[in-house]
């Protein structure tokens, strides 16, 4: 009788992943990709970077996401003249009291869209580091927790730098994931254009799963078994690029906890109850590669991150 539970969560889990994806896709065309990356951050607890060129869909999807989980949702533009605690919240003084009453900020939700995350100042995006590493904020000496649903969805763009700071390498090593959209297909743009040619189709998207079933999804992802052979391949393979040739700074050990986690994740999303080396394989680029800073001379003569990762993945033995 007991056996049958953890088979039955994982169908459950299943149906809740396909339910969000195929709602988000009522509004995101030809992103099916993007989409299984994204909700695959999300059932693994990690955090997501979008890095597109303008009008490619980045706060859309975000929005699709969030609109698809009956959840609390704040979306946040970043600019220079942000601070931190326009980010984190700060305490007022109630003259009726006589007291300083804390008022949350946007960081106390469940899903955050920082948009264009490298326009504030790197002051500014240092006050999300605790949120996104640890689920809690300190302020004015006191920790708070955030929701046990707490993903962050960054964007921004790669061809812009008036104004812009670049993410210092521990915000980078927060995200679980970093990928772009790029141009769909021109079919899939014209369904865009007749989708759009009234009104926005996301005014009308209702929800497709309820908050405790998007915790209980990154609940099962946690039950998905992964082999020690295959925990000894993720180590490997994110240890390869610290003695890469041109890398000034390889992966930590942050990256192979996400590259597992988001593994056990899409084994989930593909019907299995294991990991299997594919699902390490296809993420290997997405959870790595932004994480790695190349020497000067190595970004001159060619070497690029997503490079490093794909050699890193033709040398490795795949365990059978």
């Amino acid at each position: 009788m007991t056996s049958a539970h953890p088979t039955a969560n994982l169908d459950a889990a299943r149906a809740t992943y396909r339910n969000i994806a195929g709602n988000i896709s009522k509004i995101i065309r030809g992103q099916e990709g993007a989409t299984r990356h994204l909700l695959a951050a999300l059932a693994a607890g990690g955090h997501v970077l979008l890095e597109d060129y303008p009008g490619t869909g980045k706060t859309t999807l975000a929005k699709a996401l969030a609109k698809s989980i009956a959840a609390d949702f704040k979306r946040l533009q970043f600019t220079p003249d942000l601070l931190p605690s326009d980010i984190l919240g700060v305490s007022v003084f109630n003259q009726r009291d006589e007291q300083f009453h804390f008022h949350e900020g946007p960081v106390f939700t469940n899903i955050l869209l920082a948009d264009e995350i490298n326009r504030a100042s790197p002051r500014t995006q240092s006050a999300l580091l605790e949120a996104m590493g640890e689920a809690q904020v300190s302020v004015e000496g006191v920790r708070r927790n955030l929701p046990e649903l707490f993903f962050v969805i960054a964007t921004e763009n790669p061809v812009e730098f008036r104004g812009t700071y670049p993410l210092p390498e521990a915000q980078m090593d927060r995200f679980a994931m970093q990928f772009t959209l790029g141009y769909v297909a021109a079919a899939e743009e014209v369904a865009i254009l007749t989708a759009q040619e009234h009104n926005h189709p996301l005014d009308e998207l209702q929800p497709a799963a309820t908050l405790a079933e998007v915790l209980a999804l990154k609940r099962a992802v946690e039950s998905i078994r992964i082999s020690g052979e295959l925990k000894r391949y993720v180590v490997d393979l994110v240890a390869a690029t610290r003695t890469a040739q041109g890398v000034q700074l390889g992966a930590s050990p942050r990256a192979s906890i996400a590259l597992m986690k988001t593994a056990q994740a899409m084994a989930l999303f593909a019907g299995l109850d294991f990991v299997t080396p594919e699902q390490i394989q296809k993420l290997a680029v997405p959870v790595i590669a932004h994480r790695l800073v190349l020497e000067p001379q190595a970004r001159f003569s060619g070497i690029t991150t997503r490079g490093v990762v794909e050699d890193a993945l033709k040398k490795l033995k795949v365990p059978a």
